[in-house]
């Protein structure tokens, strides 16, 4: 039967275990396969002949430090359409102001009207159209990659003030709005897989790592609890060259000098929330 997915994933202060859930969009009685038929032009402009909808997977891991209070992350999933699905990220910055971090999100998640005063979020959000087509709008630094065929085919870029600023919606005049968001259109075909994340999931993993860990799980929660682990496992890793120490050096950052001159150089993963929801694209 339909399940629906309206609703915020928070982590109570008594959990301390990965937040996990498995959850389709489409309803089961309806899970007969059509075939998609295809043009003969390039297989990134398809001609989509079948409704599609989204099977979806989510897994959130808090920072280690954070656990008692469920982290900063929030994700919403809708059965709207095709399927929609969002992930906001507290600014961590915000708790140097006494203000919890996670509340923004969360309630930006949960009713997109409604605003926490003083607070802010990175946010993405992508809503699937029943003939296929995926809208994406993006602000800051959480992500999304549309896989296909083992190839990422699609992928949005991080909006940064500057290295390690994202743009951010918040209630203050210093703050990004939804003018700011980048948005854009993908077509997608029955079997894509989209995954979307925090920077939790993107700092600390390659996309070259993504692919071979998603096609190992035909269950979307076991793939995206997978993802969310890896990640976990790669921030907590000093010697890991993520992609977050990667993308530092190239703005200048680097190790202490005594560590230069021992050889080493700046590494490690990126501790932080992590939350990762992987979709499925299947016929309706």
């Amino acid at each position: 039967m339909a399940i629906p997915m309206l609703r915020v994933a928070v982590i109570s202060h008594s959990q301390s275990q990965p937040l996990i859930h498995s959850i389709s969009v489409i309803d089961e009685t309806a899970r007969r396969r059509k075939r998609v038929a295809l043009s003969s032009s390039s297989e990134l402009n398809p001609v989509i002949r079948s409704e599609v909808s989204l099977c979806v997977g989510t897994c959130l891991i808090p920072h280690p430090n954070k656990v008692d209070r469920g982290g900063e992350d929030a994700f919403f999933l809708s059965d709207y359409n095709g399927g929609v699905i969002a992930v906001a990220d507290g600014v961590s910055g915000w708790a140097e102001e006494d203000v919890d971090p996670s509340l923004f999100p969360r309630e930006l998640m949960d009713n997109a009207s409604n605003y926490v005063e003083d607070d802010s979020a990175t946010v993405i959000v992508a809503m699937l159209e029943k003939n296929g087509t995926l809208k994406i709008a993006n602000v800051g630094d959480c992500g999304l990659r549309v896989i296909r065929n083992g190839h990422v085919i699609f992928s949005t870029s991080p909006q940064e003030h500057y290295f390690d600023c994202p743009f951010q919606l918040s209630s203050e005049r210093v703050g990004q709005t939804y003018l700011d968001a980048t948005v854009c259109n993908v077509e997608l075909i029955e079997g894509d897989t989209i995954v979307m994340g925090s920077d939790g999931l993107f700092d600390n993993v390659f996309d070259h790592e993504i692919i071979p860990t998603i096609v190992r799980y035909k269950d979307v929660a076991e793939a995206a609890k997978a993802l969310a682990n890896l990640a976990s496992s790669h921030a907590i890793d000093s010697k890991f060259d993520s992609p977050y120490s990667l993308e530092a050096r190239s703005r200048g950052f680097d190790a202490p000098l005594w560590k230069k001159i021992l050889g080493m150089t700046l590494t490690g993963g990126k501790l932080d929330d992590i939350t990762v929801i992987v979709g499925q694209v299947v016929s309706s």
